[in-house]
């Protein structure tokens, strides 16, 4: 298949590539003359690979603390990444009459439930980043073309030079006993190993389903647990881990900070219906730690 893809020498995006060697992947990035802004360079490039099977958007401005600093602003990189270039993405593939799988988050949804989402709950973003992916979202509902949406969270690796992930980041910490900042105990996230995004997605690839799907990992934690089992598995002492309370620490913060979701617990009962599966914490972290090896 030839697979044109956003965001393919990222941290998701690149494993991909590595994983799928089967599949023939055209990168439309700045580094090889395209942006997503531009519709003129995005006609051109698709004028050159016309015989494309799928199309997977996964370039977004991530950055929840910037991405808050420009709340409401519509001609911020925030906003004009993650809406305009999904939208000039769409239109593409309406085009050419092509599958989108379009990549999304957690963060569209506001942490308040106390039991995992699934792809039946309304999102409901609190912060910045988190609206302008549920607008999107709603761009590639709304448009009518052949559409997945696939909704990720906290995505870890073993290796990547360019960004460490939230899961090396408390290996390095722990190496070096530098991990000085308490770890929440009382936040829920699902943390998911960029294996089985990669692997999970050539399902995607190959049947081109339509709806909303949850790609994530199968157990959810604190982060407090999450350290914790870092240190398991890594055999590092577990006392250099602080339990914080994000509860406190949200009341340290300046009135008009940004605010943080509680509960992302998130369900992936659904991919389990279609055969992916993916690996809990704990098994994601054994298969890291042999790669790193």
């Amino acid at each position: 298949m030839k697979i044109i893809g956003t965001g393919l020498s990222g941290l998701v995006g690149s494993r991909i590539v590595e994983l799928l060697p089967e599949h023939n992947f055209v990168d439309y990035s700045l580094s090889t003359g395209i942006s997503i802004l531009d519709k003129n360079q995005l006609s051109e490039a698709t004028a050159q690979n016309p015989d494309f099977d799928c199309f997977i958007h996964l370039a977004a401005f991530t950055d929840t603390a910037q991405a808050w600093e420009q709340n409401g602003d519509k001609n911020g990189l925030c906003y004009q990444l993650n809406v305009q270039g999904t939208k000039n993405i769409i239109d593409l593939c309406q085009k050419h009459n092509k599958h989108l799988i379009h990549i999304s988050t957690d963060f569209v949804f506001d942490g308040q439930k106390t039991t995992p989402y699934t792809e039946e709950d309304k999102p409901n973003p609190i912060e910045w980043y988190g609206q302008t992916k549920y607008l999107a979202e709603q761009e590639v509902i709304n448009s009518g073309i052949s559409a997945s949406i696939v909704r990720i969270a906290y995505p870890y690796r073993a290796n990547f030079a360019d960004k460490k992930d939230i899961i090396r980041k408390i290996v390095d910490a722990l190496k070096t006993q530098s991990l000085n900042h308490p770890m929440f105990a009382d936040q829920i996230t699902t943390p998911t190993f960029v294996d089985d995004i990669a692997l999970g997605l050539k399902y995607f690839f190959q049947h081109q389903p339509t709806g909303i799907f949850h790609l994530v990992g199968s157990s959810s934690q604190s982060p407090f647990e999450m350290a914790q089992k870092v240190a398991e598995t890594w055999g590092f002492d577990s006392s250099l881990i602080k339990k914080g309370s994000l509860d406190e620490y949200i009341k340290t913060l300046p009135a008009g900070s940004r605010p943080w979701q509680k509960n992302l617990a998130i369900s992936n009962e659904k991919i389990k219906s279609l055969g992916i599966s993916t690996k809990t914490l704990e098994e994601g972290l054994i298969e890291m730690k042999k790669q790193l090896s």
